[in-house]
């Protein structure tokens, strides 16, 4: 059984989605990242970046348990774990592993700053709420071109670069983006949601998760104590 660490993030959500499309046995425990529950000692034990989601897994590699963060690199182990959704020949596993770190790279942290700034920045700032939209904007013209004549991101088949952009794109309107400026990736889009492991692994701990209207919340994710020593 593996212990996931995770809430109802992108991030969190990659890992969820992975692990309902390889059936693995998986038991949640909820990090309430507005409460500050990322901050307690126990956590830190397995995630020293304070960040979800993170897991341990009591049946390692190696038959002795092992705990991970990062989500990239989750998901690249329980497809090892599971030999599923990473090509088994070299060729294909780079093609499928650039796209990742494409997403862990790219799409989740300039994304991630388009949405801080268009939603929950104290000050409307002009000039980053332009630069990160139109950087999204960018990223998600590569990712429609990447897809004339393919179905998946990282070629003919499903895989784990897939998983990892998706939750992503699930806040377009947020981010200020047109689907009909993106139809190639639209329809990538719509084709993944409609997967009966993405549909409950993006249920997973999402009535947990509250929006950010309240100042401790802000203040433990984005002020003083996000950079307090823990």
């Amino acid at each position: 059984m593996i212990d996931v660490y995770s809430w109802a993030t992108p991030n969190g959500h990659k890992v969820h989605i992975m692990l309902e499309e390889c059936g693995l046995p998986y038991r949640v425990h909820a990090v309430d990242i507005g409460a500050g529950d990322q901050f307690k000692p126990e956590f830190l034990a397995i995630s020293p970046n304070n960040k979800i989601p993170a897991i341990t897994d009591p049946d390692g590699p190696d038959g002795k348990p092992i705990s991970l963060f990062e989500s990239g690199a989750i998901l690249v182990y329980l497809a090892a774990k599971t030999g599923r959704l990473l090509p088994a020949s070299d060729r294909g596993k780079y093609e499928v592993l650039q796209w990742l770190m494409f997403q862990m790279g790219s799409v989740g942290p300039m994304i991630g700053q388009a949405n801080h700034f268009r939603t929950y920045a104290p000050e409307k700032l002009p000039y980053a709420i332009n630069r990160y939209t139109n950087e999204t904007k960018r990223l998600y013209r590569v990712l429609d071109k990447r897809l004339a004549g393919r179905s998946y991101i990282a070629g003919g088949d499903y895989s784990i670069a897939d998983i990892a952009i998706f939750p992503w794109l699930r806040n377009w309107r947020n981010q200020g983006i047109a689907w009909a400026d993106y139809p190639r990736l639209h329809a990538w889009f719509e084709r993944i949601e409609q997967r009966p492991a993405v549909q409950r692994g993006v249920q997973v701990l999402a009535d947990r998760r509250k929006a950010l209207t309240d100042e401790k919340a802000r203040d433990i994710l984005f002020g003083a104590a996000q950079y307090a020593k823990h």
